[in-house]
């Protein structure tokens, strides 16, 4: 079976997106993670949330053209496959486990990596600039592996996980 993880810091919980905020309230969210200086996204810059919200975009209009039926405007993001590291970064990582099946094919698409570097390194890899279905995501990792596997530690380029985009809402949490 296939799990969807999707990592979080335990003191906000899980699935809280900053697409979903007005842009200046995300940017004020996203101003006051910086000044506390601890996790990944402290680190984010100025520019983050237009390149987010720009390739958020792309990815869902690709996702279309495919036959995707997104339900979300901006997605939330998940791995296929575990990805330990994601959990450094958050000050209190979390991880949650979903069955990929809990989840309609039509609303979700992937990215052979981050969405950032899969959609914008321009490396000559065949899988960037890409949006992926489930039935297509399966064909690239039988050709490249899993990113978790030969890259943990990320030393061989920004691929790490399978990105998820998930375009629906999660299902409810027991």
């Amino acid at each position: 079976m296939e799990y969807l993880y999707h990592y979080y810091d335990e003191s906000t919980g899980p699935f809280q997106n900053l697409s979903d905020l007005a842009p200046e309230e995300a940017e004020g969210v996203l101003e006051g993670i910086r000044q506390i200086g601890k996790g990944f996204a402290s680190k984010r810059s100025a520019d983050y949330l237009g390149i987010r919200r720009g390739l958020e975009q792309k990815a869902r209009n690709a996702f279309i053209s495919k036959g995707g039926r997104p339900v979300r405007q901006h997605p939330h993001y998940m791995t296929l496959g575990s990805c330990p590291w994601l959990l450094e970064w958050y000050p209190r990582g979390a991880e949650l486990r979903i069955p990929a099946a809990s989840f309609s094919p039509e609303c979700i698409s992937f990215t052979y990596g981050d969405l950032f570097p899969a959609m914008r390194v321009m490396d000559g890899k065949p899988y960037r600039g890409q949006v992926y279905t489930l039935e297509e995501i399966r064909e690239v990792i039988s050709q490249f592996g899993w990113p978790q596997e030969w890259n943990p530690k990320g030393d061989q380029g920004p691929e790490r996980y399978i990105e998820v985009q998930v375009w629906e809402n999660p299902p409810l949490i027991i």
